[in-house]
């Protein structure tokens, strides 16, 4: 398993080359923004976007129930499960890094010594994008879209095969989606019963004077204003 498309006219090769010749004949200046922005920043990115759209499920919260808040928070422990899964898989397969198996690549980081199939990075970061569309579509999109340029980052610094960024992708998407409905039955109602509490209410409602409704039901009615007896004309 070891030398899964590490040789021979293998298109994960020649697609691993081409993507990361661009490294090559980039300035230095792009290729350490490359290198930060594929190891640290998109993660940061992915992070800040979840804690945005949790801003917007909390105001929501009271027309829309909570089972958007639920779904936001299954985005990050799927992330994690993901990773953990992740584990045994790099321990079977045994797939080396790509610039230990093949000359000539630009490698913008080191240190990297563990496995290489799957990518980590492209796990965590679609496994938060699809868990934000989960929670939300708008929000959800922009994740995918961050994913998707973490997986091109990845094979451009030279420390990851696409084949590693694709097996990362569908990694991710799987855990968040087989495991939503079984993590969404036990998480709404914890939701519900955090969004009760007057104390720590504030984590998944905006509105704290709420916490006695039962969350997820619709706001009483207004009663009508009182007709004005004296509206009539005098006699």
């Amino acid at each position: 398993m070891a030398g899964l498309a590490t040789g021979g006219p293998n298109p994960d090769v020649s697609l691993l080359y081409g993507i990361n010749g661009l490294a090559e004949a980039a300035p230095r200046w792009l290729d350490r923004l490359m290198g930060f922005v594929g190891e640290y920043g998109i993660m940061l990115a992915l992070v800040l976007l979840v804690l945005w759209c949790w801003t917007g499920v909390r105001r929501g919260h009271d027309s829309l129930g909570p089972e958007p808040v639920a779904a936001l928070l299954w985005a990050p422990l799927a992330a994690a499960i993901a990773v953990v899964v992740n584990v045994p898989i790099r321990g079977f397969v045994q797939r080396p890094r790509p610039f230990e198996e093949h000359a000539g690549l630009e490698v913008l980081v080191t240190g990297k010594t563990d496995y290489s199939f799957v990518s980590d990075h492209a796990t965590l970061a679609m496994a938060l994008g699809v868990g934000l569309f989960v929670a939300n579509r708008k929000f959800g999109l922009v994740g995918i879209g961050l994913a998707l340029l973490e997986g091109f980052c990845r094979v451009y610094m030279g420390v990851h095969y696409p084949t590693d960024v694709i097996g990362g992708f569908a990694l991710g998407t799987a855990v968040v989606l087989l495991l939503a409905p079984l993590a969404m039955a036990l998480l709404t109602p914890l939701v519900r019963s955090v969004g009760r509490s007057p104390r720590v209410g504030w984590l998944v409602r905006s509105s704290p004077g709420a916490g006695s409704r039962p969350l997820g039901l619709p706001q009483p009615p207004a009663q009508p204003p009182a007709k004005n007896e004296d509206s009539g004309l005098a006699a």
